[in-house]
């Protein structure tokens, strides 16, 4: 009996698969889901470290206060600012500017984004202009916008408006093209309007994308938020920036600083949160 006539032999435990050629066929690696906990505490480590470090540079003396508060001096400035009602208020009214800025900015980026995608007519009409404009940095709009509106809150949310827009559209558009158009077209076959087709069909195949573009936006309208309250705000996290740099803070510096860190952080939670709602089988997959 030659090698290759020999059956196949099964063993079990950890022995492989042979075949009738002799072949041995890999044994499926099975990949045990990590605990929770663990998952939460690796995330934790890198911010936990930098606090340890600054503590430690702190109570050596490489950081000065003048430099750099230690974290205790942070802590007591977070008690005072939210005691009397400071942090609570500059949290609202920043929160209140960088929200109404972003809704508007994904409204026009997933408007704009689905009308280039999904049609040539409006691909050729408005891509280049929106991808000309896309290259401008927000931020030289700072100027322009304090002539054109003044120094009130309407420059402030258009400024971000802009900044949160053309990420959104960038994604949008992209995964709207990705979209199969043999699907499209059998929609179409089945006399689905062009309205119909877009919310059954483009929008959930581009969820990926839009994703994508949501949370590019939101970290964006965090950073624009820092930009707009630099246009002489009376109020917001900003405002408290300018009085603390005035009076050499730098305790209450670090507590704006970190507060912008945390809404970075929690918008950034909230878009995998929706991943894990709106697209359970990339949950499954991992």
């Amino acid at each position: 009996m030659t090698a290759l006539d020999r059956t196949a032999t099964v063993t079990l435990g950890k022995q492989p698969t042979r075949t009738p050629g002799g072949l041995v066929t890999p044994r499926p690696v099975v990949t045990r889901p990590r605990p929770r906990r663990f998952a939460a505490l690796v995330r934790a480590l890198g911010p936990l470290t930098l606090i340890a470090l600054w503590w430690a540079a702190s109570a050596t003396g490489l950081l000065t206060p003048d430099v750099l508060a230690p974290p205790s001096d942070v802590l007591r400035a977070v008690g005072e600012l939210w005691g009397d009602g400071q942090l609570s208020d500059a949290l609202v009214t920043s929160l209140t500017r960088s929200g109404a800025g972003l809704l508007i900015g994904l409204t026009v980026g997933l408007t704009l984004g689905v009308i280039t995608g999904f049609t040539r007519l409006g691909d050729e009409l408005l891509d280049s202009s929106l991808q000309t404009l896309r290259t401008i940095p927000f931020l030289s709009l700072v100027p322009l916008f304090m002539v054109w509106f003044g120094i009130n809150e309407i420059a402030k949310i258009l400024l971000i408006a802009v900044a949160t827009t053309f990420p959104m559209y960038v994604s949008t558009t992209s995964g709207v093209r990705s979209t199969d158009a043999r699907l499209v077209e059998a929609m179409r076959s089945f006399g689905m309007s062009r309205i119909a087709i877009v919310r059954e069909v483009v929008v959930p195949g581009a969820l990926p994308s839009l994703l994508a573009g949501l949370r590019l936006s939101m970290t964006l309208s965090v950073i624009a938020l820092i930009a707009a309250e630099e246009i002489n705000a009376t109020a917001g996290i900003g405002y408290l920036m300018s009085q603390a740099q005035s009076f050499a803070r730098t305790d209450i510096l670090m507590v704006c600083i970190l507060v912008y860190g945390l809404l970075g952080l929690l918008a950034d939670a909230f878009v995998r949160l929706l991943e894990r709602v709106l697209m359970p089988w990339r949950r499954a997959g991992r």
